[in-house]
């Protein structure tokens, strides 16, 4: 069963590394329709480098060892701004399909931080009585 969990963690986790690099360096860069997107939204321009430059640092945060709390800290981030934009797509009206590489990304993070190991998991120093 830990195999297991272990080979989905890595899928579901290349997965969410690949479409938050991808979508970061071009959201960094301002490019591939971000800026319509975004503007129809209602949200201004400037916000793409910042959070292009977030996620970036997020996959990172994410794929090396230790740093456990560093790794809560990005899955929270990736599922703020995942989450965010999908509603941002239905408060807009937009069709479902606007908001599909979005809920994707979301339940990839989910199912990331569901299924990733001890060793990338926040460890309590309390002692249970």
């Amino acid at each position: 069963m830990k195999k297991r969990n272990k080979i989905i963690y890595w899928i579901v986790t290349g997965f969410l590394a690949f479409g938050m690099t991808a979508g970061g360096v071009q959201q960094f860069l301002q490019i591939g329709g971000y800026i319509e997107i975004i503007q129809n939204l209602g949200y201004p321009k400037y916000i793409l480098p910042v959070l292009g430059i977030w996620k970036i640092l997020g996959v990172i945060a994410i794929l090396i060892p230790k740093y456990s709390l560093l790794k809560e800290w990005a899955y929270a981030g990736f599922f703020f701004a995942m989450s965010g934009a999908a509603v941002s797509h239905f408060a807009n009206g937009e069709p479902f399909t606007e908001a599909l590489s979005s809920l994707v990304l979301l339940l990839v993070t989910i199912l990331s931080w569901y299924f990733r190991p001890d060793s990338r998991k926040i460890v309590s120093l309390q002692k249970s009585t």
